[in-house]
């Protein structure tokens, strides 16, 4: 029974759930690497979405095609994770990884997103 509840919670802990989506060539950064790709810079993600981190921790994703803006506060981890807790309540975790000369962000449950640009600077 003891066996049994230490895998349960190993295999439930945050660790164990990111590396089923990790993909031949990602690489993970350090805390330090991943918040100096991303404070301060606006994110562009393929669809035309936004994600600006700003320098004093806070956040907004503005959705493509008119979808509206979501604001939080993120912090950046040392397991190349960036969490969110958003302004409306709901939280949320994702995995930044460098795949050859791209960056991804994959969601917890293993959708990956390709960024395709990271531009210097964000406007409100």
């Amino acid at each position: 029974m003891r066996l049994a509840l230490v895998l349960f919670f190993l295999l439930a802990s945050p660790a164990f759930a990111q590396e089923w989506f990790m993909r031949a060539g990602d690489v993970l950064f350090s805390e330090v690497e991943l918040s100096d790709r991303l404070r301060g810079n606006t994110i562009t993600f393929h669809d035309g979405g936004e994600a600006r981190f700003f320098e004093d921790e806070s956040y907004s994703y503005t959705y493509a095609n008119g979808g509206g803006t979501a604001q939080g506060q993120y912090k950046v981890n040392d397991d190349s994770t960036v969490c969110i807790d958003f302004a409306n309540g709901f939280s949320r975790c994702d995995l930044y990884v460098l795949n050859g000369e791209r960056l991804v962000m994959a969601t917890e449950d293993g959708v990956r997103f390709p960024i395709r640009d990271v531009t210097p600077g964000v406007s409100d």
